[in-house]
Formats: structure tokens, sequence, C-alpha cells
């Protein structure tokens, strides 16, 4: 299995031809689309838009920044290609609205939603976006037990079985172009099982992906999970083991692979942290402390001095050190 990177932009394109090279694009990395660009007054100038694709085998991570427009891909569309697709969508930023046969999904920053390349779809950007998409063959999906009729709707941001996907997908899309075929392969499996956990309502179903992930890819998302829950009062390695469905034992050895330990990465995560607000923040050290999980201040300044080779007080009085 293999790997590729696409980049598409609309640099050096004129402004006349903009709306039809657009249209292209968006067939081209997405499914066949009628696209009309926004007037101008709605992004304050030329029309600005660049797409980012990645393959992962049969998968493609579509990452797409535009100013306002609109879209209609109508059964004409559908029934001259061949595309059967579920489309995994998160918003990284702006607004948009989707509709499918009469269901408007209206997506902001932070939101996620699936729907159906085999249904008729209208869009609208509304303010300059950023997103992901993750375009899947109904095929792939049905390996992993995913729906085998029409999908749609917006998914439970908060559910740990979309962050989880969400998280991930930050993290495929950063380094599987470093993995081995037989890495990719496993990637690839996943991301097919973490899509089908986030489309069912039961959120237990979720963590067993984790496991299935290629060490390198598994560790990355525990570290991501780790970072985003740092002020948890709890955050110990069962916490972390539990949250991701994988024993103690086997979170321990793949952090011993990478030379850390679990405890180590969450001393030093939050060490930094509280670093950060000496130097942004006037609170007092004990309230720093104590949001980042040191409930006694001298523990917080023994583990700052080893760190750091400085007490907290004296770090906030003197600065950061500049950087050369």
């Amino acid at each position: 299995m293999t790997t590729r990177v696409e980049h598409f932009t609309l640099d050096g394109v004129l402004p006349l031809e903009r709306e039809g090279r657009w249209e292209e694009l968006v067939s081209a990395t997405h499914f066949a689309t009628r696209v009309r660009l926004s007037p101008p007054g709605r992004h304050g100038g030329l029309f600005r838009a660049s797409v980012r694709r990645l393959f992962v085998d049969d998968l493609a991570l579509v990452d797409t920044r535009c100013d306002p427009c609109s879209g209609v891909r109508g059964r004409g569309l559908i029934e001259t290609g061949a595309a059967d697709h579920v489309i995994v969508m998160f918003t990284h930023a702006g607004r948009e609205s989707v509709v499918q046969e009469g269901l408007t999904k209206d997506l902001r920053r932070g939101d996620a939603a699936v729907w159906d390349s085999a249904r008729p779809t209208r869009f609208q950007v509304w303010e300059p976006l950023a997103k992901r998409s993750l375009l899947i063959p109904r095929s792939a999906l049905r390996e992993v037990g995913g729906p085998h009729g029409p999908v749609g709707g917006v998914l439970d941001g908060a559910a740990p079985s979309t962050r989880l996907l969400a998280d991930y997908l930050d993290v495929l899309a950063g380094s599987v172009q470093e993995l081995s075929p037989r890495e990719v392969a496993s990637a690839r499996n996943a991301a097919l099982h973490l899509v089908s956990a986030a489309l069912h309502t039961d959120p237990d179903r979720w963590g067993p992906a984790a496991g299935r992930l290629p060490a390198p890819l598994q560790r990355a998302v525990v570290l991501r999970w780790i970072d985003r829950n740092l002020t948890r009062p709890d955050l110990t390695p069962a916490a972390v083991a539990r949250a991701h469905d994988v024993s103690v034992r086997t979170l321990h050895r793949l952090f011993e692979e990478s030379g850390e330990t679990v405890a180590r990465v969450v001393r030093s995560r939050r060490l930094a942290g509280a670093r950060t607000d000496l130097t942004t923040g006037e609170e007092p050290v004990s309230v720093i402390a104590a949001r980042w999980g040191f409930a006694d201040p001298s523990h917080f300044t023994r583990a700052f001095g080893a760190a750091y080779g400085t007490t907290p007080t004296r770090y906030r009085a003197d600065g950061p050190e500049p950087r050369g």
C-alpha cells in the first residue's frame, strides 16, 4: 500500500478564471460539483482557495481552504460518475451549510458531519473556511462493518469516538509519509475502524480501534490525548490506559519503546504548561501549581527546579531566557 500527497492552489490564476478553475479542483479532489463564487464583498477581494490531498491507499484525506462560495452536486452529476463514497468532514474554521435531501447541516469550527456521495448535495460556504474531509469508498467501510445504506448527519463532536477520529486524522496527516508500506496498511485499517465506531452511537465501541494503530501512530494519539487532558487531577497511567482501552502494561510498553514513561511525559508537559503560565499571567504560584496537577506547592517547586534549574518564583522574576 502506498501514499502520495498532492497540492492545488488558485495562486496565479486570473480573477475571471478562478470560478471555473475552482469548480475543476473541487470536482477533481472531491466529486463532480457545480461551483459558484460568492460576491467579492463576502470575502473582501480576490477569491482564494487551496487543497491538499493525501492518499492512504484507497482513502483520501483532503484539507480544503476557501473563501465564500456555493456548490451543487445533482443527480445528473451523480449518475455520470462511478464514485460511491462516505465522507467524514471536520470543520476547523469558518462556517458552511451542507444540504442533503432536505436536511441542512450548519457546520462551524469544531463540528463534524458525515455525508454520502451518492445523494444530491448542496453547500454554501458563508465565511472563509478550513476543513478536513476523509473520503472513504463504501466498499472499504463495509470491511469493518460500516453501513451499507445511505448515511448522513452531524456527528457528536463530544463523543470519544469522534474526538479520537479527529485526533487520529491529525496524526495521520502529519506522519503517514514516514510509514512503511506495512504500517500504511495498518494505518488505513485503523482509520476505517475509527470511522465505523464514530458512525455508531454506542461510545463503548470506539476504544478497541486505538489498539489497532501502528505503534508510532498509537503513541502519537495517546500523547495528543494527554496534552488535551493535562489539567485533569486523575491523569494517571491507569486513566490514560482506560481512555484508550488498553492495559496499563501495554501502555507502558508503548512508551518504553520511545525511551519514555507515561508519568515522565505527563510531568514534563505539565511543567511546560506551568512555565508558560508563569510568564504570561500574574496568578500566584500556588494557583498555577494546582492547575497543573501539583497539589503541594513544595512538590511543584522541587519538580520545577529539577527540570529548569531554578525556582518558579525566580523564573517569573527573571523572565524566560532570550532565544539566540
